[in-house]
């Protein structure tokens, strides 16, 4: 394997994982593209280091016809290692706070960088750059494209509840706000009663979850609002 081979396959292997890792770093998630570019290119040298093993094996049986032993080289080993070992990385990016979970998609991206370097590194050009584009059409242009509506749950806490508990069913039914489930909950605060609501709720398509919850929070008697990922 030629040193300018070894340098191609590295400088695509940092482009290709640029690509990933600035789009993650646009939206401020916890990998941006320097942590993708390490992986991708650390998989792609682990890849290398798999062919040249395999490269100087061959060479050595051609090289000792007359060798007696067996000689063998498995080229998936060490590609096997990096496959499950990223996943380890990427579960470090998922944090799980009290009823929601973020970073599983910064946790795919990482692993799947993993994957082109490993690609890039065995000399699949084609599958590293295509495989490459398929990602990004899945991380932005799928996105607009499918506009898929989720179930989601809105956490609320207020205090007097009567008052309160009138303006948000008024409210729902005003937007046509479809209720699932209702989840109910009390804390004493000193001698202030707080309660917190928890709605499993559909939208309806003219309305977005960052309007309602604007409209919402105005309630003098709201004292927090916000959405868990079911």
């Amino acid at each position: 394997m030629s040193i300018i081979d070894i340098i191609f396959r590295l400088v695509l292997s940092i482009i290709i994982s640029a690509c990933i890792g600035i789009e993650r770093e646009y939206k401020n998630r916890p990998a941006g593209f320097r942590t993708h570019i390490l992986v991708c290119v650390g998989a792609t040298i682990i890849a290398l280091i798999q062919q040249q093993i395999s490269l100087d094996a061959l060479d050595f049986a051609i090289a000792n016809p007359d060798f007696q032993g067996v000689v063998r080289s498995d080229q998936a080993r060490l590609v096997a290692q990096v496959v499950s070992g990223v996943g380890f990385l990427g579960a470090g990016t998922i944090i799980i706070n009290k009823r929601s979970i973020v970073g599983l998609t910064t946790a795919a991206t990482i692993w799947t960088a993993a994957c082109l370097g490993i690609a890039v590194g065995m000399g699949y050009y084609s599958i590293a750059i295509i495989g490459t584009i398929a990602i990004m059409v899945g991380l932005t242009v799928m996105k607009k494209i499918l506009n898929i509506p989720t179930e989601k749950k809105i956490e609320v806490k207020f205090v007097h509840k009567t008052q309160t508990k009138e303006f948000l069913n008024q409210y729902f039914l005003e937007k046509e706000i479809t209720i699932k489930d209702v989840e109910f909950n009390l804390e004493i605060d000193g001698d202030k009663k707080v309660y917190t609501n928890v709605y499993t709720i559909d939208l309806p398509k003219f309305l977005t979850y960052q309007d309602m919850i604007e409209e919402i929070s105005a309630h003098k008697n709201v004292t927090n609002i916000k959405i868990i990922n079911v």
